[in-house]
């Protein structure tokens, strides 16, 4: 069926599943989930029939959920390139992931344990799983030259809801009175049902408008395995580009640090300098506002010297906040607080501005090609891969030695190797003052 393209009740529709499903990423992933994991679990807890070191426990099951969003997104992507199910398939995501965030409000001791460890692995696969599917209704609803304003709409709904609800979820946590004189640990866990609620029930708005079968290809026979397919032919036609290689390598492993971080600090914070859970929520605020400012900073700044000198910049930054880090501690004669204040508007300042540039850059090294979604869905799962081998090394280094300090310190290394293995993509002259200007 045919379906008239930028008509403002379903572009308004869409942007609004950026309003619903943000708050599972900013306050559960990157705020609130972290800070109550660490302050129900002792520091070593059985799980599956061993013991666990608690932090290390909780950053393994990021590795886990995002090892399932890499094997799958190709399938997804496969059943939304070629399925006129798009919307069915974005709804059960969605409810997966809202029910799976809503679960974790009956994660109130060790004994329901398993609950906070399936649900915030679900609740990962449910947002993933929807994004594709989101994503791949812009064409469709919006004409090429007005999907940068619909995307951008999406983003600044989505930055605006989420932060709403956290600043809600902080009353909870540092007013009780206003509610009845409830706990933290209920203000917390309420949190997470509201998460659930919102999640699901503003994306209704989004359901009731998208169209229901608008565009559907004709199949072609196991055409579900046609994602696996595509990064197959992907992978060897990276071997004739060899400045795209080059940075995806660079990618692979400065992605590593960075994704790493969103998912930590919090955790560190709390573990490592025990701040209290107030100061923690308002360093992410700090960091949600500060990055946004630092992306258009960037931006700028890659305008006037090109993309690869501006993330090297960045990296550069990264890797001194890494090394902050590692040092903030008081048996240095430091204020811990106020330097994690510190290092945190640093890593908001960078986190834009990375993942900006990141994209860009890939896109501007593309060879002439009309098979962009092949080559970015490759750039997803290397952005997916790198996250649970980031997450996975950082735990796993705490678990052995006992100190995120120390994992700190293998972060680092990946910022390192990304800035050298950056310095080999080299300049092109016929895009020169666009990527690198030496």
């Amino acid at each position: 069926m045919t379906f008239e393209k930028n008509n403002k009740k379903v572009v308004n529709a869409w942007a609004m599943y950026d309003w619903a499903n943000s708050s599972y990423a900013l306050v559960i992933t990157s705020t609130l989930f972290p800070i109550y994991f660490a302050e129900i679990t002792p520091d070593t807890v059985p799980f599956l029939g061993r013991m666990f070191n608690s932090a290390s426990l909780y950053i393994y099951t990021i590795s886990i959920a995002f090892l399932l969003i890499a094997f799958i997104n190709p399938l997804l992507s496969s059943i939304a390139d070629y399925s006129g199910s798009k919307k069915k398939f974005m709804f059960f995501f969605c409810t997966l992931g809202s029910v799976s965030c809503a679960s974790l409000y009956f994660f109130n001791s060790l004994d329901t344990l398993w609950v906070g460890v399936m649900g915030s692995i679900f609740a990962a696969v449910g947002f993933a799983g929807s994004i594709v599917f989101y994503n791949a209704f812009l064409p469709e609803i919006a004409a090429a030259k007005e999907q940068d304003k619909v995307s951008a709409k999406g983003f600044a709904l989505g930055y605006i809801g989420s932060s709403l609800l956290l600043i809600f979820s902080l009353t909870m946590v540092m007013f009780p009175e206003w509610y009845g004189g409830i706990t933290n640990d209920t203000a917390i866990r309420f949190a997470f049902l509201l998460v659930g609620l919102w999640w699901f029930g503003f994306a209704q708005i989004t359901f009731m408008y998208l169209p229901e079968n608008n565009h559907t290809k004709n199949t072609k026979s196991h055409f579900l395995l046609n994602g696996y397919r595509e990064l197959k032919k992907v992978w060897h036609q990276l071997k004739d580009t060899p400045r795209l290689k080059r940075f995806l390598v660079s990618f692979f492993f400065y992605n590593m640090g960075v994704q790493t971080v969103m998912y930590v600090a919090t955790l560190f914070g709390e573990r490592e300098l025990n701040l209290n859970t107030e100061i923690l929520i308002a360093i992410i605020l700090i960091i949600q506002f500060v990055a946004i400012g630092g992306a258009f900073l960037f931006s700028s700044i890659s305008g006037r010297y090109g993309n690869l000198k501006s993330i090297t910049i960045i990296l550069s930054i990264w890797i001194g906040v890494c090394i902050g880090a590692y040092f903030c501690n008081k048996e240095y004669g430091v204020n811990e607080q106020n330097m994690f204040i510190g290092l945190a508007a640093c890593v908001g300042l960078v986190m834009g501005g990375i993942q900006s540039m990141s994209r860009s850059t890939y896109s501007k090294l593309l060879p002439e090609t009309k098979d962009h979604a092949s080559y970015f869905s490759f750039f997803d799962v290397c952005d997916k891969t790198g996250t649970v081998l980031g997450t996975f090394a950082f735990a796993y280094i705490n678990e052995v030695t006992g100190s995120m300090r120390n994992s700190i310190l293998v972060l680092a290394s990946f910022f390192v190797i990304g800035i050298v293995l950056l310095l080999r993509v080299g300049k092109q002259p016929s895009l020169a003052g666009t990527l690198q200007d030496n």
